[in-house]
């Protein structure tokens, strides 16, 4: 299997031929789509390799990933159907929305999520969509936890209630709970709870008409699946890893990459090479195609001035 290194070294081998970043990412997302006989996307945040707060919205889904995919999906065979990579801490939900949208109009529902790390919130709803999520012993989904301005809709939600009940318990506490109510906005309890809705709605719509469309019992199972990504209770947090054997259990259809080692070879290794151009380039964002085509954004971070 592939190390981190491996691809490192690789890379450093490649550095006269051009960008060296670029040649042996490239070169593993062709072979994969040679492997598979699919098409292939690399959707890759950099968040991991860049936890700046102010990059937040950049590095989560949003509407200009649209032209990403535009650009990325453009000239392709798509009767091949797609294996879409994903690794996203997720983001706006009508942005998620509208990719998928998007890319059901182009492939159907002929549409794979392969999953080498992390796909959070947003990029677990965009693997629901899909009709079967490749992942391995180290992948996990994330709760389908919408956030808005980059705060966790049912964290608002939990607070609210909590101060609610704390207050309407002992009006003592409504010194200790006014400061903290203070930072939202009046109509952001509104727009928490329309959100956690709407992502509800989403989920269930985008598992009943793929993944288990034609099941005898796909309303249950939906029904079941949705319940514990969307429960507070269960996930806890907004940050919530839920591992391969964890979606297996809730009956999500999932094939485990370690069934085909070459399979297995050649994910891991377009992972390491993505993740290996975002800490060494200033590409915050890929989306790449196996052909080559790429949409990526870049960030320049400005250096202190020396002393």
């Amino acid at each position: 299997m592939p190390q981190l290194n491996d691809i490192q070294n690789e890379i450093q081998i490649q550095t006269a031929q051009g960008s060296p970043f670029d040649i042996v990412r490239r070169k593993y997302l062709k072979k994969l789509s040679e492997l598979t006989g699919r098409n292939v996307i690399l959707y890759y945040s950099g968040w991991l390799q860049k936890p700046i707060r102010s990059l937040a919205p950049l590095l989560s889904i949003n509407d200009n990933d649209k032209n990403g995919f535009m650009t990325t999906v453009h000239g392709l065979d798509t009767s091949k159907g797609l294996d879409l990579i994903l690794h996203t801490p997720g983001g706006d939900v009508g942005a998620t929305e509208s990719l998928i949208d998007y890319l059901r109009q182009k492939f159907g529902t002929d549409i794979r999520a392969i999953v080498p790390q992390l796909a959070m919130s947003g990029g677990t709803m965009i693997a629901c969509a899909c009709k079967e999520i490749l992942m391995g012993r180290q992948s996990s989904l994330g709760p389908i936890d919408p956030q808005l301005n980059g705060v966790p809709a049912y964290g608002i939600v939990d607070e609210f209630r909590k101060a609610f009940d704390e207050i309407k318990a002992d009006k003592n506490k409504i010194p200790l709970w006014q400061p903290i109510i203070a930072k939202y906005n009046p109509a952001l309890i509104g727009e928490c709870e329309r959100a956690i809705e709407w992502s509800e709605e989403l989920a269930k719509g985008y598992l009943s008409s793929g993944m288990f469309v034609g099941d005898s019992d796909a309303k249950e199972k939906v029904n079941t699946i949705v319940d514990i990504l969307t429960s507070h209770n269960f996930t806890k947090s907004h940050g919530r890893h839920i591992p391969t054997p964890a979606c297996i259990a809730m009956d999500l259809k999932i094939f485990e990459i370690e069934k085909n080692q070459a399979l297995q070879d050649t994910i891991l290794s377009i992972h390491h090479a993505a993740a290996l151009t975002i800490t060494n380039t200033i590409a915050i964002k890929i989306i790449e195609n196996h052909n080559g085509q790429a949409f990526i954004p870049t960030y320049e971070l400005k250096q202190p001035p020396a002393k």
